[in-house]
């Protein structure tokens, strides 16, 4: 089917998207946190909240989220890991390996992502490393630099405190979205236990994770130099946003603070349907007197907005169509754009179908045409 097409010029901001998207109900002053530092991002790469956000200290336990990473890309999950003696002396938290017991991979990366097991982590990383802690940490260091993640140095891969093994509340934040993006330690993480062989079985650190339901999972961290630290994602529909808080001085108030960051930055979000299946968004011309096609969405979509920003609706469709015209036939695109990103769009279609004229009907109209071209001539 030819198709005469026209830009309809509909580029304009929408009043209602911006109603609906209203700072209503939301916190609308950023929180203040009894912590050293955090950060705040959402999905769409908005920078909801900061404090202290690029200064390098010490994380702690939260180093294994590199770990995992790094195992996840040079080791295979079934691979079988002898722990050595010198993974085994490991101390503080640990999941009490003995010298010379086999675990495979994912075994160890559950206990190191889990319950946080130093002894864990350094037995992977002697794995992967041949023998070698520093010739792991020197991958790790590999995979910080290929992040972006300016602030970050390890000098292990249990995130015992060490004199220049640190990150930052903006690199840990980062660091956790690249992980949740990895389908094993985004399930790990989303567990509240991890039994090993023998019937061991241990929880996690992660205390919001049972506790409040938008928590989708993170990673914990404690030693005295870091205080208590957690990076983590939090999500309501489809709004997700990314946070961490570094350096609080209990267990209690690091879960109150991160619960209050990532609350805020849900509450800077609501869904708003973008696009309208019950709104006619063009109407295209057709020849010889048939009536015109209404172009339609064939289904509503939503999507989560920054509350307060105007959304930008442009309509792309054919000023006139030949006939026949199929019911349903996609002939045009509707886009909707938050600044210069794009949030949805849907392709536009015939609401109805119209069939072609017929040699009768286009006789008619070309007569009525005619007469009404001899009438302005004559009058």
């Amino acid at each position: 089917m030819r198709r005469a097409f026209a830009v309809v010029a509909l580029v304009a901001a929408l009043p209602i998207f911006a109603a609906l998207a209203s700072t209503a109900g939301a916190q609308t002053s950023e929180p203040v946190l009894p912590a050293a530092a955090w950060y705040l991002v959402g999905d769409d790469g908005d920078v909801l909240a900061r404090h202290d956000a690029e200064r390098s200290r010490a994380i702690a336990s939260i180093t294994k989220l590199m770990t995992a990473i790094v195992v996840l890309e040079h080791a295979k999950l079934d691979d079988v890991v002898r722990v050595s003696p010198e993974a085994a002396r490991i101390g503080e938290s640990t999941v009490y390996l003995r010298a010379g017991e086999e675990l495979t991979v994912a075994e160890l990366l559950r206990a190191t992502l889990i319950p946080s097991a130093n002894d864990a982590a350094e037995a992977l990383a002697l794995h992967v490393g041949r023998g070698s802690a520093d010739r792991f940490v020197d991958l790790m260091n590999a995979k910080a630099k290929e992040l972006g993640l300016t602030d970050t140095n390890f000098e292990n891969p249990h995130g015992l405190d060490e004199r220049g093994h640190a990150s930052s509340a903006r690199d840990v934040t980062v660091l956790v979205r690249y992980a949740l993006g990895i389908p094993f330690i985004r399930d790990a993480l989303s567990r509240s236990s991890v039994t090993l062989p023998g019937g061991r079985t241990f929880e996690s650190t992660d205390d919001l994770l049972t506790s409040w339901a938008p928590l989708v999972a993170g990673k914990t961290g404690h030693t005295r130099d870091a205080g208590w630290s957690e990076t983590a994602a939090a999500q309501r529909g489809d709004a997700t946003v990314y946070g961490a808080v570094l350096g609080t001085d209990s267990r209690t108030a690091r879960n109150d603070a991160l619960q209050k960051l990532l609350a805020y930055g849900l509450d800077q979000y609501r869904p708003v349907q973008v696009i309208d299946s019950a709104r006619v968004y063009a109407t295209a011309r057709t020849g010889y007197g048939q009536h015109d096609v209404e172009l339609v969405a064939p289904r509503a979509i939503s999507r989560s907005i920054r509350v307060g920003r105007p959304l930008v609706e442009r309509v792309i469709a054919p000023a006139a169509l030949t006939l026949p015209v199929a019911k349903g036939a996609r002939l045009g695109r509707v886009e909707i754009y938050e600044g210069r990103q794009l949030v949805a769009a849907s392709s536009l279609v015939a609401a109805e179908g119209v069939p072609d004229a017929g040699l009768w009907s286009k006789g008619k109209w070309y007569v009525t045409q005619t007469a009404r071209n001899l009438w302005g001539i004559v009058t």
